[in-house]
């Protein structure tokens, strides 16, 4: 049996408590960056696996942009999970999180191009955009990779991924960046929910 399934809260549609418990008995037995995110990602595969807990209020899409909704902020700030919500054709600037991160998929796909520094401080596509399908996990951090760009592989359709950080992400202060090296700060925040 699985984790998630042990846990109060992980039946009836209540997966995501679930696996914030899981998670935050993970990170309570483990500071290992390493082991947080291998053993992170099997439990938000698990999460993934089946997709009838995300309430509607977090998967709205809005025809101008992508939104980030918060799902769970850790009291003690080690971590956040938010659902990101693609429209047709969105995309990132290129940007970094400073703090490591997990990304999910849980509806439709995204592309998920890396970046890296050339000795004169330019930046390069780091080999092929990796797609992510429903089910499947990447990893950030500033140790394995940090600089990416993100945009939904479909034109015509929403997608949406689930990204757990190891900070309360809508708060650390991180970088957009331009081909050339040059970056600008930025804090994202998150998008409000439509209760409606």
């Amino acid at each position: 049996m699985s984790d998630i399934a042990h846990l109060p809260g992980a039946a009836g549609g209540n997966r995501l408590h679930g696996f914030i418990n899981a998670f935050t008995a993970l990170l309570e037995r483990q500071g290992d960056e390493p082991l947080i995110l291998d053993q992170g990602a099997a439990l938000l595969r698990e999460l993934l696996a089946v997709d009838d807990w995300l309430q509607d209020m977090h998967a709205r899409h809005d025809p101008l942009r992508y939104q980030q909704f918060l799902l769970h902020a850790d009291p003690a700030g080690r971590f956040s999970v938010v659902s990101f919500v693609w429209g047709p054709g969105q995309a990132t600037p290129i940007h970094n999180h400073t703090v490591w991160g997990l990304i999910g998929m849980l509806r439709g796909a995204e592309l998920s191009q890396r970046y890296k520094r050339c000795a004169d401080g330019a930046l390069v596509r780091d080999g092929d955009a990796a797609r992510l399908e429903p089910g499947a996990v990447e990893a950030v951090s500033p140790r394995i990779g940090d600089i990416h760009q993100v945009s939904n592989a479909y034109a015509d359709r929403v997608s949406i991924s689930i990204h757990v950080y190891g900070a309360n992400i809508g708060q650390v202060q991180r970088s957009v960046f331009y081909e050339d090296g040059s970056s600008k700060p930025f804090i994202s925040g998150y998008s409000q929910p439509d209760m409606s």
